[in-house]
C-alpha cells in the first residue's frame, strides 16, 4: 500500500539520519495477585503506558525544508523530547519511550506490544493505539504486512505472531474481528454487506462488545495475515495533499484468545485400584478468556492543509469529531472528574475499557519532523502527555472450563464402563464355572446317596425275610415239641426276638446316619446358593427338588422301620401268647389250636402336634412379661437368645413398650448389652434399645442409665453390620430429642455415630444420616427460638462430620442422600456455621440441592436457606452464582 510517507513504501531513508539509542522497555508486566476462578477479581492499578515514534523525513520534505532544522529533538536515552518553539527555546517532554526514526519495527513491537500481548496471554484485557496527524505512519506501525520484507510487519502480525507460538491449538483457541468506523457506522472489514452493527453493553458487568462482526478462528499465521489483506481491501482511504493514501477510518482488530490450564491434579490415574479416587478427585481446569484491541486511528488533519473538500470534507469532520470526543474522555480521566463522556461517540464507547477500564493499555503517538506541522505535532505530544495520567484497574478473566471437564469425564466413564463390562463377562464365567461344578458335586453326591441307602434298603429286607423264615421254621419245630412233649423251651425264641431287636435298632442307625448325611448335603447347598451361586435360581429351584425327593425317600425308609416295629411288636406278642399257651397246657388246660396265632394287625403310628404357637404379642399375657424378663439371666445361651428375641419383637409394638420399662425390661437389655460379649445378643439387645428409643419418655431413661456411653462402647467393639445398624438406629432415635444434645457429644453419641461409617455398609451408613439430620434439625430449631438458645457453632461441624456430609450428600442411595440433605439444609440455616461450610464446600452441594433434588421440600428448604443468609448471599453474589 503506497504512501507519501517514508514508513508507507518502506524504502525512502533520509540522507543524514542521526544515530539510533539503545534502550530498555519501561513498560513492566505487573505482578496481579490470581484471581478466584468463576468469582470476583482483585485488581491492580495499571497507568496507560506512551511511547512516541518519529518519522524520518519524506522525500517532498527534504525538499521543502533543506534550510530548516527539525522542530523535534529526541533524547532517547533519558526517554525525553523537545519540540522547538524558535532558534533558542523549546519545551522538553518525557514518555515512557521515545523512539527515533531509526527504531526497527521489532523494536517497536517489543517495547509498544510485546507487554500487552504478554498480559492477554495471561487472561488479561490489552489494548495498542496508534494516534497522530496523519501521514505520521500510524498504518505502517501497526498494519504493516511484511509481504516483501519481513522485518517490516508491523504489530498486528506480529502480536499474532506470538500469541499462535504461546498456545495450544489443541486446548486453546483464537478468533479475529475486523473492523472500521467510518463516519460514526460501525462496519465489518471481513465482511462488508454488514454495514452498522450495534454495540450491546453488558447491564450487570458494562463489558461492550459486537455481536453482529464476523468472528474467524485463527490456526495458522497465514490465515490471519490474509484476512488483514482483506480487511486494508476494505478499508476506506482517499488522497490528500498530506497522504497519497489517507485512512478515512479508524481500524479496529479485535483478538480473543482463550487459553485452558491444567493442573497436576487433573491427570487421570491408570490404575484400577486408584481409579474411583482420582475419579472423586476431578477438578475443572482454568480458562482464561483475554481480548486484544489494535486501534489504528485515522489522522487528524486540518482542512487547509490537506485540501479535502466535498465529501472527502465531511469524513474530515467525522475523524476530527470522535478524535475530539477521545480527547475529552483521555482529559476528564486525567483529571479525575466526575463525569466521562463516554457516550459522545462510539470510537469512544469501544475503548471505554482501554481508557479508565481493566485494559493494560499502550499508546504509541507518532510525529513527524517537519516544521510545518509544529502545531500538529505539538498537539500530538499533548495528546500523549495527557494519557500517561490515565490509571486502569487490570483485572485477571479467569473461570473453570466446565466444558473440557465434561468432555474429559466422558472419556473416563467411557473407560470405566468397559472395564466394568469386561469384569462382569468374568465374574458371570467364574460363577457359572463354580455352579457347574457345584451342580457335578450335589449329583455325584446324591447319586452316592441314592446307591448307599438302596443297598441298605436291599439289604435290611434279606435280613429282614431270613430272620422270619429263621423263626417261622424255629416256630415249626417248637411247636411239634410243644404238642409232643407238652414243653417248649422259650429261650431259643427270647433269643431270636433280642436278634431281630439287634437288627431294628442297626437299622436305626444306619436310618440316622443317612439323615445326617442328607443335612451336611443340605448344609452343603445352602452355602453354594449363598456363596456362589447368587445369580443361579433355576438350578437352586433344581436342587431343592432332588431334596424333597431325597426327603420322600427318607420318609420311605421311615416307614419301612415303622413296619419293621410294628412286625416286632406281633412278633413279641405272639411269643408272649406261646408262654402263656404252653403255661395253660402244663395246668392241664386244652390248648385252643393253631388258629389262636394268628398273626395282629399293624399297629398305628400317630404324630405328635404341638398346636398352635401363640403370637409373640400376646405371649407376655400368657407366659407373664415378667418371667419372660427373668429369662434373660438364664445361664443356658439359647435361652437368652431366645427370650431377648421376644423382648426385642415386643418392644417393637408402641402399645407394649410403656410395660416393658415398668417391669425393668430396659434395665435388664442395657445389663445385656454391658456384660455379654455375645455378637447375637448384643445385636439382638442394641435393636430392642432401638424400639425402645422411639419414645420420647424412653430416651431420658436411656440417657440416665448411662445408655449412651453402652451404645457408644458397643459401636466402637462391633464389626458385624447388623449389630452397627441397631446401635446406629438407637443413637439416630437419641439425636432427634432436643434435651440430649450436650449429652449426646459429651458421652460420645456423636463420636461413636461418625465412628460407624467405616462399616461402609449401606444400612448403617443410613441410620447415621438419619442420626445426623435428626442431631442438626435440633440445632436448628434451637438457634431459631426466640431467646437463641444456640449461639456457638454446630457441634457436628466441631466434631468433624462436615466433610463425611459433603462426601455423601450426592450418594446413590436415596435414603442417605435425603437424609444428608436435610442435614446440610438445616446446618446451614444457623449463621454462625456459613463461613465453615463455605470452605468445606457445602455451598455448591446447597446450589445443588436447589437446582436438582428430587423432592421439592428438600429443594424449596435448601433455596430457603441460601437466600436468607447474608454470608451465603455475598458468598454467591462474588463467585456470581444465581439460585
Amino acid at each position: 500500500m503506497a504512501t507519501s510517507g517514508v514508513y508507507r513504501n518502506g524504502s525512502n531513508k533520509a540522507p543524514n539520519l542521526r544515530a539510533s539509542s539503545s534502550f530498555k522497555s519501561k513498560l513492566p508486566v505487573s505482578n496481579v495477585r490470581r484471581s478466584i476462578p468463576g468469582g470476583a477479581t482483585d485488581t491492580v492499578s495499571g497507568r496507560v503506558r506512551v511511547a512516541v515514534r518519529l518519522r524520518p523525513r519524506n522525500a517532498e520534505e527534504m525538499a521543502a525544508d533543506a534550510d530548516f532544522a527539525d522542530c523535534v529533538e529526541l533524547q532517547p536515552e533519558l526517554k525525553r523530547l523537545k519540540l522547538r518553539k524558535n532558534n533558542w527555546d523549546s519545551d522538553t517532554y518525557e514518555f515512557d519511550e521515545v523512539l527515533t526514526e531509526y527504531s526497527s519495527q521489532k523494536r517497536v513491537y517489543e517495547v509498544v506490544a510485546k507487554p500487552v500481548v504478554e498480559s492477554v496471554l495471561d487472561g488479561y484485557n490489552g489494548t495498542v493505539m496508534a494516534y497522530g496527524q496523519t501521514g505520521t505512519g500510524k498504518t505502517y506501525t501497526l498494519g504493516r504486512l511484511g509481504d516483501e520484507d519481513t522485518s517490516a510487519r508491523g504489530i498486528m502480525v506480529r502480536s499474532m505472531e506470538d500469541i499462535l507460538a504461546n498456545i495450544s491449538l489443541e486446548t486453546d483457541s483464537v478468533s479475529v474481528s475486523y473492523l472500521q468506523i467510518y463516519m460514526e457506522t460501525i462496519q465489518d472489514l471481513l465482511n462488508p454487506a454488514n454495514d452498522n452493527i450495534p454495540i450491546v453493553e453488558d447491564q450487570r458487568t458494562g463489558d461492550v462488545s459486537l455481536p453482529g462482526a464476523t468472528v474467524v478462528e485463527i490456526r495458522d499465521q497465514q490465515t490471519f495475515i490474509e484476512l488483514l489483506r482483506l480487511g486494508e481491501n476494505h478499508r476506506v482511504a482517499a488522497n490528500t495533499k498530506l497522504n497519497t493514501e489517507s485512512s478515512r477510518s479508524h481500524a479496529i482488530l479485535m483478538v480473543h484468545m482463550k487459553r485452558s490450564v491444567l493442573g497436576g491434579e487433573d491427570e487421570f490415574s491408570t490404575e484400577n485400584e486408584n481409579r474411583s479416587h482420582s475419579v472423586g478427585n476431578f477438578k475443572p481446569s482454568i480458562l482464561r478468556k483475554g481480548k486484544l484491541v489494535v486501534v489504528d486511528l485515522a489522522g487528524s488533519e486540518r482542512v487547509h492543509k490537506s485540501g479535502s473538500e466535498g465529501h472527502m470534507l465531511e469524513e474530515a469532520k467525522s475523524i476530527n469529531l470522535s478524535l475530539s470526543a477521545l480527547g475529552k474522555c483521555i482529559n476528564a480521566l486525567a483529571e479525575n472528574s466526575a463525569h466521562v463522556p463516554i457516550r459522545d461517540s462510539k470510537l469512544t464507547r469501544l475503548l471505554k475499557d482501554s481508557f479508565g477500564g481493566t485494559s493494560r493499555t499502550s499508546l504509541v503517538v507518532t510525529i513527524g519532523p517537519s516544521p510545518r506541522h509544529r502545531a500538529e505535532t505539538a498537539s500530538t505530544i499533548l495528546f500523549g502527555q495527557r494519557a500517561m495520567k490515565v490509571e486502569n484497574m487490570l483485572k485477571i478473566k479467569e473461570e473453570f472450563d466446565y466444558k473440557s471437564l465434561s468432555k474429559r469425564l466422558e472419556i473416563e466413564l467411557d473407560k470405566l464402563i468397559a472395564d466394568n463390562e469386561r469384569q462382569q463377562k468374568v465374574y458371570e464365567n467364574e460363577v457359572e464355572r463354580i455352579r457347574l461344578e457345584a451342580q457335578k458335586r450335589v449329583t455325584e453326591a446324591e447319586r452316592n446317596c441314592a446307591e448307599a441307602l438302596e443297598e441298605e434298603k436291599v439289604k435290611c429286607q434279606m435280613d429282614y425275610m431270613e430272620s422270619i423264615k429263621k423263626l417261622e421254621e424255629k416256630w415249626s419245630v417248637n411247636q411239634h415239641k410243644c404238642v409232643a412233649n407238652g414243653e417248649v423251651h422259650m429261650d431259643s425264641g427270647n433269643d431270636e426276638v433280642t436278634k431281630l431287636k439287634a437288627l431294628l435298632q442297626n437299622e436305626i442307625c444306619l436310618r440316622k446316619a443317612a439323615e445326617e448325611e442328607n443335612k451336611n448335603l443340605k448344609l452343603q447347598l445352602v452355602k453354594f446358593s449363598k456363596a456362589e451361586l447368587s445369580g443361579g435360581s433355576t438350578n437352586v429351584m433344581n436342587i431343592q427338588e432332588i431334596l424333597e425327593e431325597e426327603c420322600r425317600q427318607n420318609k420311605k425308609l421311615e416307614e419301612e422301620v415303622r413296619a419293621l416295629k410294628s412286625q416286632l411288636s406281633q412278633l413279641s406278642t405272639e411269643a408272649n401268647l406261646s408262654r402263656s399257651y404252653l403255661e395253660r397246657g402244663r395246668n392241664g388246660n386244652t390248648p385252643a389250636g393253631l388258629d389262636c396265632l394268628s398273626p395282629l394287625n399293624h399297629l398305628q403310628s400317630r404324630d405328635s402336634s404341638n398346636g398352635e404357637r401363640a403370637s409373640i404379642v400376646n405371649l407376655h399375657e400368657q407366659v407373664g412379661l415378667q418371667k419372660i424378663l427373668s429369662l434373660l439371666e438364664s445361664e443356658d445361651a439359647n435361652v437368652r437368645i431366645h427370650a431377648v428375641k421376644v423382648v426385642a419383637n415386643l418392644a417393637a409394638e408402641e402399645a407394649n413398650q410403656e410395660k416393658i420399662v415398668e417391669a425393668g425390661g430396659l434395665t435388664s437389655l442395657l445389663m445385656l448389652l454391658r456384660s455379654y460379649e455375645d455378637e447375637t445378643i448384643r445385636r439382638i439387645a442394641a435393636g430392642a434399645i432401638a424400639n425402645l428409643a422411639m419414645n420420647e419418655a424412653n430416651q431420658e431413661l436411656i440417657m440416665a442409665q448411662g445408655g449412651i456411653c453402652l451404645l457408644a462402647m458397643t459401636a466402637s467393639d462391633a464389626e458385624d453390620p447388623q449389630t452397627l445398624r441397631m446401635v446406629a438406629g438407637a443413637l439416630a432415635n437419641l439425636c432427634g430429642n432436643d434435651k440430649l444434645q450436650m449429652r449426646l457429644r459429651s458421652e460420645g453419641g456423636i463420636k461413636a455415630l461418625l465412628g460407624m461409617v467405616r462399616c461402609r455398609h449401606p444400612d448403617v451408613l443410613s441410620q447415621v444420616a438419619r442420626g445426623i439430620a435428626n442431631f442438626a434439625k435440633c440445632e436448628s430449631r434451637a438457634s431459631s427460638q426466640v431467646l437463641g438458645t444456640k449461639h456457638g457453632r454446630s457441634l457436628l461441624i466441631e466434631d468433624g462430620a462436615l466433610p463425611w456430609i459433603v462426601q455423601n450428600a450426592n450418594n446413590e442411595a436415596s435414603l442417605i442422600r435425603r437424609h444428608v440433605e436435610l442435614a446440610l439444609c438445616h446446618l446451614a440455616q444457623h449463621e454462625v456455621n456459613a463461613k465453615d461450610m463455605i470452605s468445606g464446600g457445602a455451598l455448591w452441594e446447597l446450589v445443588r440441592i436447589s437446582r436438582d433434588c428430587s423432592r421439592e421440600d428438600i429443594k424449596a428448604l435448601a433455596r430457603r436457606t441460601l437466600t436468607s443468609s447474608s454470608t451465603f448471599v455475598a458468598e454467591m453474589r462474588r463467585l456470581r452464582i444465581e439460585v
